[in-house]
């Protein structure tokens, strides 16, 4: 057992837990809890080490490469959340290619520019898993994927979506040359989200929390929608907008 903080796969454990240029150095992330583990492994990834608490809710995770028991204390600086089970592991980073997704015959793909915080990112896959959407392609990404926080808002939906990053025209040129067309959420735009037609081939494309889409998906899009706003302010969080549209997408196709 492990009781010392200073031991160095503590140490480095906890560097990656903190730590994103650590974590794209390694090419490899952390991931606290038994649901969010489970899900990881059940979804390919490959886990290195699992950090397992003396008095851990569960013990029969037999997928890491190495089990390593470590002290309630120890386990305390590893861990930010609360309720993680008594289970910590380091895994091995994936990385999608856009030429590697998976499309179903009629897809729905979430494209999200330059989101910038971790909870809104993970609550968007958390609605792409729910809509059971083709793939969430995160453009000019500013939010690493793989911080902890991600993993925790999304509850492990990080796992069970295709999740991938490029440029804005990297994206564009995919979605073209699949013909999917491209619906850009934007508060000037003409349209209401529900008078669109969603039922076909499609992606909707939305912006950061502060400043919204970049002129580059706006007059590139194939339609510009919006949500209707009744209140003072003109505008929802975006992972609340991308959830709305994106079940009104599943309600038009009736929610196969």
């Amino acid at each position: 057992m492990i009781t010392s903080l200073q031991n160095t796969k503590i140490k480095n454990a906890i560097a990656l837990h903190s730590k994103s240029r650590e974590r794209r150095l390694q090419n490899k992330f952390t991931i606290e809890g038994l649901r969010e583990i489970t899900l990881a492994i059940a979804n390919g990834y490959e886990i290195e080490t699992l950090f397992v608490c003396e008095d851990a809710a569960a013990k029969d995770i037999t997928e890491a490469a190495q089990r390593i028991e470590v002290s309630k204390e120890v386990f305390a600086k590893l861990a930010l959340r609360e309720n993680s089970d008594g289970l910590f592991a380091v895994a091995n980073a994936k990385s999608l290619h856009l030429d590697e997704i998976h499309l179903s015959e009629n897809p729905f793909i979430i494209v999200i520019e330059s989101v910038e915080k971790p909870g809104n990112l993970g609550a968007i896959l958390r609605t792409a898993d729910a809509a059971k959407a083709d793939a969430v392609i995160v453009c000019d990404n500013l939010c690493d994927i793989y911080n902890p926080n991600v993993i925790r808002s999304s509850i492990g939906c990080l796992f069970t979506q295709q999740v991938l990053t490029c440029t804005s025209q990297q994206c564009f040129e995919f979605l073209k040359s699949k013909k999917i067309a491209i619906c850009a959420a934007e508060l000037q735009a003409s349209h209401f989200y529900h008078q669109n037609d969603m039922s076909q081939a499609c992606a909707v494309v939305v912006g950061t929390e502060a400043n919204g889409l970049s002129n580059f998906w706006i007059n590139n899009a194939d339609v510009r929608i919006k949500i209707p706003m009744r209140g003072a302010v003109d505008s929802l969080n975006v992972s609340v907008s991308t959830a709305i549209i994106t079940f009104e997408a599943m309600r038009q196709r009736g929610f196969r």
